[in-house]
């Protein structure tokens, strides 16, 4: 047995960003048995974007600031920053409405993922990762239509989550994408095969 001097060893840290307005949503849902599988093997924590009355829209001061080097305005982004750049596993668990991400969601990646934070600009102005330390991006999410609806209307949240943020971490990051297409047609055998095929996913990260 380790003696008590010993040094307690440091599990990975997980951020999962939800946004979805009911509590007693199958998303909601989601949210939690993505938080309870992560925290098998990762200190997790919750960003419940609606709960929190997060505001997601830019406000003229934040966008004045955006290119200043202190683009930050709102605390409770400064918050969300902190526990971003501390993160080793991020996850986002939302519905995908309109082919995309809610505009909860999106408004947090554009007032979060600042230069500076997410991003850097090198001396010829291309845009250079700052989010090293995220090792594994994953999206939890249900559709309303089907997937071959998807696949020609095009998936635009996967597309900005798996996508577009490989700019902000390092190329070799871990993506992982769990989704459930035509959510309202579906069976409650469905949807229970969904929850256990994301909590046997997770749990073995």
């Amino acid at each position: 047995m380790p003696s008590t001097g010993d040094p307690l060893p440091v599990r990975p840290r997980a951020l999962v960003v939800h946004a979805h307005p009911s509590a007693t949503s199958f998303n909601h849902h989601l949210a939690q048995v993505t938080v309870d599988a992560l925290s098998v093997n990762h200190d997790t924590q919750l960003i419940d974007l609606y709960r929190i009355g997060f505001t997601p829209e830019m406000t003229l001061e934040e966008h004045r600031r955006y290119h200043s080097g202190d683009p930050i305005v709102d605390p409770t982004v400064t918050a969300h920053v902190d526990s971003l750049l501390a993160a080793e596993t991020l996850a986002f668990v939302f519905p995908t409405w309109w082919s995309g991400l809610p505009a909860m969601l999106k408004g947090w990646l554009e007032k979060a993922m600042v230069p500076g934070v997410a991003f850097e600009f090198d001396g010829r102005g291309r845009v250079r990762p700052a989010l090293h330390n995220v090792q594994r991006v994953i999206g939890v999410t249900t559709y309303g239509s089907p997937r071959w609806k998807m696949a020609i209307l095009g998936d635009g949240g996967r597309r900005t989550l798996l996508r577009a943020l490989r700019l902000n971490v390092p190329h070799r990051v871990e993506r992982i994408w769990l989704g459930l297409h035509a959510l309202d047609a579906s069976t409650a055998e469905q949807r229970h095969a969904f929850v256990e095929r994301v909590d046997e996913r997770l749990r073995s990260l």
